[in-house]
């Protein structure tokens, strides 16, 4: 018999079938417009209906930073934001007649030469009230717990002036500013920590006067006649705490306002024609708020209360 030729076993391999080439897809990213903290969602905090947390959020802001600075009292300076310093005033005057003078008849530059020479007959202010913010800013020096400032609205002109007096002084110079086509940037004489921006005007006005021991008024325009006639309002209804009232320039303020023709004519009473004086230089103003505070036995510097607090009804 012939021998069986015998063949090792072979298990049968499985198939494997090999991947077919795809293209890949490009990887989705998760759409994250809505996913963001509520905080931080700028378009939800800009609409009407977030009006309230807004309004919050410019007196909270200003609040904590004068908090956190001890600013207790403040003396309140407005005016115009058109107005310079004397030597700026006259540099310009300067200029314009030059160029006049090289064209006489050029109604243009005769309108140039008269517009300087208003601001170098305003600029008398802007001496006074930078004096203005010497005192105060020494008078914080005095002092001990709660302390003094010069508080503006912290643009140019007049806020300007009152804010570099008291930076001079190295005292705590305070500016609430607003954007306003006018008036855009702060002045450089605030102090960095209370250079405070708004968002609204109301909440501005309020930190204004919330702390506010005087209320000083230079000339000026529009802006300053509404504070000026709100603060005369408040006090007149009993709104906010006494507190003295400062017209710097009678002059200006008495051909600008007819407050006497008022009160004949019986739109206020006599009593009303009280709730402000005149003053014409810094240590008018200063001895005018001492005079007042001293008929009420209350100085500013020695007076405890934090906020000039609306009164009850």
């Amino acid at each position: 018999m012939s021998a069986v030729k015998r063949t090792a076993f072979r298990a049968p391999q499985r198939r494997v079938p090999t991947a077919r080439p795809f293209a890949r897809r490009p990887r989705r990213r998760a759409d994250t417009t809505h996913c963001i903290w509520a905080d931080e969602d700028t378009t939800l905090l800009k609409r009407p209906g977030m009006r309230g947390l807004r309004l919050q959020f410019d007196y909270w802001k200003a609040e904590e930073r004068l908090q956190q600075e001890r600013i207790g009292h403040a003396i309140v300076v407005y005016g115009s934001t058109r107005m310079v310093a004397p030597a700026e005033a006259h540099a310009l005057l300067g200029e314009a007649s030059r160029a006049l003078a090289e064209r006489p008849h050029d109604a243009r530059r005769r309108r140039a030469v008269a517009a300087a020479s208003r601001l170098v007959k305003y600029s008398v202010y802007y001496r006074v009230a930078r004096e203005f913010g010497r005192i105060v800013g020494r008078a914080d020096r005095r002092t001990r717990t709660a302390r003094l400032a010069v508080i503006t609205g912290g643009g140019p002109g007049i806020m300007e002036a009152a804010n570099r007096g008291a930076y001079e002084s190295g005292a705590p110079s305070i500016g609430l500013n607003i954007e306003l086509p006018r008036e855009q940037a702060p002045n450089p004489y605030l102090t960095p920590a209370l250079c405070l921006r708004f968002h609204y005007f109301a909440i501005r006005k309020l930190h204004l006067l919330e702390r506010a021991k005087a209320a000083v008024f230079f000339p000026g325009g529009y802006g300053t006649f509404d504070e000026l006639f709100e603060v005369l309002t408040l006090l007149q209804t009993r709104k906010i705490a006494p507190l003295p009232v400062i017209l710097v320039g009678e002059a200006y303020w008495r051909r600008a306002v007819d407050f006497a023709f008022l009160a004949d004519d019986g739109m206020i009473d006599r009593i009303d024609l009280d709730l402000f004086v005149y003053c014409e230089s810094a240590q008018d103003i200063w001895h005018a708020i001492g005079g007042w505070y001293a008929q009420r036995r209350s100085p500013p510097r020695r007076s405890t209360s934090r906020a000039n607090r609306p009164m009850r009804e």
